[in-house]
């Protein structure tokens, strides 16, 4: 398979759950990719190496996304690697749920930081590498910016933002062929959504059971269609917000 043939990509937050699921399947469809992560050294060197023993290319770059330098390193070290950029994944995130008496300063600046400044860093850097073909930007966001939860005030607001962020940049980028877009997923089983206790709860079965397909997304779910939205396939595609969520969250 070939629709991202010989494409560079850097994948944020790439070491584990839905990033290093992306990570693989773009690998897989031809493209070069830089595996990000924040402290994950372990996590983003096995994404590598089950990408380098299936014969493609990838490299691990640490980078706090939420932090300018790292960020600026993080493209300079892509650059070294692969000599340019053609696909940027905004992935990296982090959820913090918390009823709004307990919201702190610290809970509502990390989340934001990472989630919608950490994005708008990798943007600003990637429009630097981004060849004479333009450029694809494809933010992971989440269906919880339509359809918020319960003590999911904060991290929603962050998720809306970044859908702002991509209608607002699509027409930003007009006339520049950089698309961009924002990809929604609902509940997937992932790492995260595992130690968090919600695999397995009440709370999922409740999910599952309003879900049309009748079941927890997968990565592998969300990672088909990034590699569809990377690819000339979506050549047609911009500043969109795409719900791949099992129908649970049909905007």
């Amino acid at each position: 398979m070939s629709k991202l043939i010989n494409k560079i990509a850097v994948i944020t937050g790439a070491s584990k759950g839905i990033g290093a699921a992306i990570a693989k399947h773009f690998a897989a469809e031809g493209a070069k990719v830089v595996v990000n992560y924040a402290s994950s050294k372990e996590g983003a060197d096995k994404v590598v190496k089950a990408i380098t023993d299936n014969g493609g290319e990838a490299v691990a770059i640490q980078g706090d996304v939420s932090k300018k330098e790292d960020v600026i390193r993080l493209f300079e070290e892509t650059k070294n690697a692969f000599g340019g950029l053609d696909v940027l994944v905004n992935n990296a995130g982090i959820y913090d749920y918390l009823p709004v008496e307990q919201i702190t300063e610290e809970s509502f600046h990390n989340q934001f930081n990472i989630n919608v400044l950490g994005s708008i860093f990798a943007i600003q850097e990637s429009l630097k590498l981004f060849g004479e073909n333009g450029g694809n930007i494809i933010n992971i966001s989440s269906g919880a910016s339509k359809s918020p939860l319960p003590t999911g005030s904060v991290y929603s607001a962050t998720k809306t933002a970044m859908d702002a962020l991509t209608v607002a940049l699509s027409k930003e980028f007009s006339g520049r062929n950089i698309r961009i877009n924002s990809i929604l997923p609902g509940i997937v089983e992932t790492e995260g959504s595992t130690a968090a206790g919600f695999i397995g709860s009440e709370a999922e079965a409740k999910f599952v059971s309003n879900t049309p397909l009748g079941r927890t997304g997968q990565p592998d779910d969300i990672a088909k269609a990034v590699v569809f939205i990377a690819s000339d396939d979506a050549g047609w595609i911009t500043g969109e917000l795409i719900s791949v969520s099992g129908g649970v969250f049909g905007f």
